[in-house]
């Protein structure tokens, strides 16, 4: 009884840990328009000190005067955050015109 209580302890704690905990979304101008959306990946190293290469949202909106701007850590950024134990950083980034 006790072995597997700990283990859903453990998977719960685990599942929380993985779960997507960085969200910042902006809106430029009105706002999203017309619903299209572009998503690209920025790259970070050591926990996101340090920025590899990171994209432009005003670039993604390709000229658009009205656009959200979405970044998160999504579930497979945080996976991949953990197996490297935080040396390689991901996150995405979603425009929508």
């Amino acid at each position: 009884m006790k072995s597997q209580f700990y283990s859903l302890l453990v998977a719960g704690l685990l599942l929380f840990g993985t779960s997507s905990c960085y969200t910042y979304q902006f809106s430029v101008g009105n706002g999203a328009q017309t619903g299209a959306t572009v998503t690209q990946k920025n790259h970070y190293l050591i926990y996101g000190l340090a920025p590899i290469g990171t994209s432009d949202p005003k670039q993604m909106a390709n000229g658009a005067a009205d656009y959200d701007v979405h970044i998160q850590h999504t579930f497979v950024d945080g996976l991949l955050n953990m197996i490297t134990f935080g040396i390689y950083t991901p996150t995405t980034t979603t425009v929508t015109r």
